[in-house]
């Protein structure tokens, strides 16, 4: 009689889930420790803020048009665009591209130009940032099946937009498109969602851990649900916020009803301290 161990279909289930998670998690620490990840953004400065034109600790001299955020800009200021120094001035769009394709560098910096609700700014990436010399890694709960769920995608048939705080103490919109119902532990439980270019969801929530054994709010981010409206809501792949890792990002706070009284925890947690 053979002694060997055959596995049953839902442990390789779950092993090879927590593989994924394991893969998961190494790529996630791989990518907010990068050159340009989230923790070297060293500075977010918003032109309304600068009426002079000089933004602190960058070269040249920065306007916004309605249409436009125009640099002026010689070549002695160590600045460049699209690879070569300027010569006078250039108007730039918003960087639509990963940080390190922005249009505009100095030196191993990259400058790159948003816009947001009609206001433009400059977000500055230094690969040799403080935070991303000193990051530790990234606390997180190990898999754990009882965390991914099915759940259900409604969408509201209309455009929502709700104002709600940012991490940088202003109010700005977030659009919502649907609600996301799902049960844990016996309880529903419903968090408004908005619908990604890639059909995929993506919700703003807080939980009980939240300020205590967790981050203050966390993002969650569902595959696109099919066309019944189901999708699994793994709370094991809870994202910390970008403004976790640097205080210049603006990440919008949960919603109203997007704090759940369940204790979620799961996902990632905070920043290792050690």
């Amino acid at each position: 009689m053979s002694t060997e161990h055959t596995e049953h279909p839902s442990d390789g289930r779950t092993a090879d889930a927590v593989r994924d998670w394991k893969h998961w998690h190494e790529q996630r620490t791989e990518t907010v420790s990068a050159p340009y990840g989230p923790l070297s953004l060293t500075g977010t400065h918003w032109l309304v803020d600068h009426p002079d034109g000089h933004l602190p600790g960058i070269p040249g001299r920065w306007a916004e048009t309605t249409e436009a955020l125009v640099l002026t800009a010689g070549p002695d200021t160590g600045l460049t665009v699209d690879g070569r120094p300027p010569a006078g001035e250039v108007r730039l769009g918003a960087d639509s591209g990963p940080v390190d394709a922005a249009r505009v560098a100095h030196g191993r910096r990259r400058l790159v130009v948003m816009r947001r609700e009609g206001l433009w700014a400059v977000r500055d990436f230094d690969p040799d940032a403080t935070a991303r010399r000193v990051f530790r890694g990234i606390e997180a709960t190990p898999y754990d099946t009882r965390w991914a769920v099915p759940g259900r995608f409604t969408p509201f048939g209309e455009d929502r937009t709700v104002r709600v705080a940012n991490a940088d103490g202003k109010e700005r919109g977030l659009g919502l498109d649907g609600e996301l119902s799902f049960r844990l532990g016996g309880v529903e439980h419903t968090l408004q969602v908005s619908v990604e270019g890639d059909g995929s969801l993506w919700a703003v929530f807080a939980d009980a851990t939240s300020g205590t054994s967790s981050y203050r709010f966390r993002f969650l981010r569902p595959a696109a649900p099919g066309a019944d409206g189901r999708t699994t809501v793994d709370f094991n792949r809870a994202l910390l916020p970008p403004c976790a890792f640097a205080d210049h990002f603006i990440c919008p706070f949960p919603p109203p009803g997007n704090t759940l009284v369940t204790e979620i925890a799961a996902g990632e947690r905070n920043l290792r301290d050690r």
